[in-house]
């Protein structure tokens, strides 16, 4: 029987939605435009890519639900990135914008009321 290996920690593992990098910040990421209410589908579409360039895009398309049991193994490794994902949603995005999502707990809520209301204002 070969031996019982561990699984990476995710928090290591480059290929884990919950890795953070040493050089990601809040402003490590680049968007343009910034979103004003209108032209929502190039700043999505801008955002979509840097996202997945950072492996973050989980975040936001609802293939990786919020870990809300503080009790989770996985809870500090989601929260830490979850906050980070929202700092660069909120980067860049109309101070107008970033005030009505701001206090939101999770990136996919975030994600959804700027996608609901973005996408209204797209004639």
């Amino acid at each position: 029987m070969p031996p019982r290996v561990a699984p990476p920690d995710p928090v290591l593992d480059n290929s884990s939605p919950y890795f953070v990098h040493p050089g990601d910040g809040p402003s490590s990421v680049t968007v343009t435009p910034l979103l004003t209410g209108s032209k929502y589908h190039s700043w999505s579409r801008s955002m979509k890519l840097a996202l997945g360039a950072k492996m973050k895009l989980d975040f936001v398309d609802e293939s990786l639900p919020p870990i809300v049991d503080a009790f989770d193994p996985s809870f500090r490794a989601w929260n830490r990135c979850n906050q980070l994902v929202s700092s660069w949603i909120l980067n860049y995005v109309s101070p107008s914008i970033a005030q009505s999502v701001v206090f939101m707990e999770n990136t996919i809520a975030t994600w959804n009321d700027i996608c609901m209301n973005g996408s209204l204002k797209v004639i």
